[in-house]
Order: C-alpha cells, then sequence, then structure tokens
C-alpha cells in the first residue's frame, strides 16, 4: 500500500459532506497515522470562534482554544476536530470543564506523549476566565515536562480578546 493512501485510509470526515452534531459528541473525531513518530514535535490548533453555553444561564460563551500536543503514533484529524470543537456549541459546561473534557477526550483518542489545552474565555460580567490543563505521558520525560509546564504556566500569550 503506498504511504499516500495508507495516510488517508479510515478517514471518514475529510471530503464527505458535514453533518454538525446539535450536542457534545466525541465520537465523530478520527485519527491517522503519524508517519514521523520517531520525532518530537508541535501540534498546534488554534479554534478562534468556540463557543458553548453556560449550564446554569443558557447564556452563550465565546473563547479561543488552543490545543499544543506532542504526537505519538496517532494524530487527530483537523476536520474531525473542527467538528467536536463545533459539538460544544448547544452543551452546557463551565470554562475549565471544556478545556478539561477536551483534553481527556484527546488523550483517549491518541494516547499522546504530551498536550496543553488553553481556553482564552472572552469576558462575561467583566471577568474573563483563562483555564489551562495539560498531561504528559506517566512514567516518562514528558510527564516531567508537564509538571514543569504547569508549575511555571504564565500566560504570556494572550488572545485578541485581552487586547480590546
Amino acid at each position: 500500500m503506498s504511504t499516500e493512501i495508507r495516510k488517508h485510509e479510515g478517514l471518514q470526515a475529510l471530503g464527505a459532506p458535514t453533518p454538525y452534531a446539535t450536542d457534545y459528541d466525541p465520537s465523530v473525531l478520527e485519527t491517522f497515522e503519524n508517519l514521523n513518530p520517531e520525532h518530537d514535535y508541535w501540534v498546534r490548533f488554534n479554534c478562534p470562534e468556540f463557543t458553548t453555553l453556560c449550564p446554569i444561564t443558557g447564556q452563550p460563551d465565546f473563547a479561543e482554544i488552543r490545543i499544543m500536543y506532542v504526537p505519538d503514533k496517532r494524530m487527530v484529524e483537523s476536520k474531525s476536530l473542527k467538528l467536536y470543537l463545533f459539538s460544544f456549541r448547544n452543551h452546557g459546561d463551565f470554562h475549565e470543564d471544556c478545556v478539561n473534557t477536551i483534553m481527556r477526550d484527546l488523550i483517549s483518542l491518541m494516547d499522546p506523549k504530551y498536550i496543553e489545552v488553553t481556553g482564552f474565555f472572552t469576558p462575561r460580567g467583566g471577568i474573563s476566565i483563562h483555564p489551562f490543563a495539560n498531561y504528559g505521558r506517566p512514567g516518562t520525560r514528558y510527564e516531567q515536562m508537564a509538571e514543569h509546564r504547569f508549575f511555571n504556566y504564565q500566560l504570556c500569550d494572550s488572545s485578541p480578546a485581552d487586547r480590546r
């Protein structure tokens, strides 16, 4: 089987009509084989138009979600990730829960060496919330990296909403 065909084997969302989930749906996530597992490298996704609902008031919350990870054998397919993030649109969850749910789902899906997810939520009531969650594979240097990045975390890379 050629490398070109193998790279796309099993992908359902890419190139197909786009059905949008009406509520949180991790089943839309898909992976593909990492063709460079011998190298450590960063993959970064930026979703500047993430929306979810406040679980108490039902009011919309808006955020920029940033996902950075060091892949191992599997990688998340970007269109399926877009559909997954879109599925939060009518889902009610607190900001911190959204960020942790996204991280847990991606860990379960890909088993990355390292991953971090940050949410830059726009202000409501004059307060913005920027939750950060990370994970490094236990028993590896990535676990130590996660601990270091967590304890040295500072919001040095602000979102466009903070510059208003």
